[in-house]
């Protein structure tokens, strides 16, 4: 989930941090806006599914950085 994120949006990202609880629980937020918890959810996330919340978020205007 955080390479999707960080391979395809590293050129709009300031500050990324990750941070578990316990049980493996996990929430996903951008500027303090809920996108996915496994907690809520009871569910760890599909392949691909949080960075299509985070494009969802950010828009259509960004578009991924460039790969090589």
């Amino acid at each position: 989930m955080a390479e999707d994120i960080l391979s395809n949006y590293q050129h709009i990202i300031n500050t990324f941090t990750f941070v578990m609880g316990s049980r493996g629980v996990f929430e996903f937020r951008v500027n303090d806006e809920l996108l996915f918890s496994k907690k809520q959810l009871g569910r760890h996330a599909g392949p691909g599914e949080v960075l299509a919340l985070f494009k969802e978020l950010i828009g259509p205007v960004v578009e991924p950085y460039p790969q090589s």
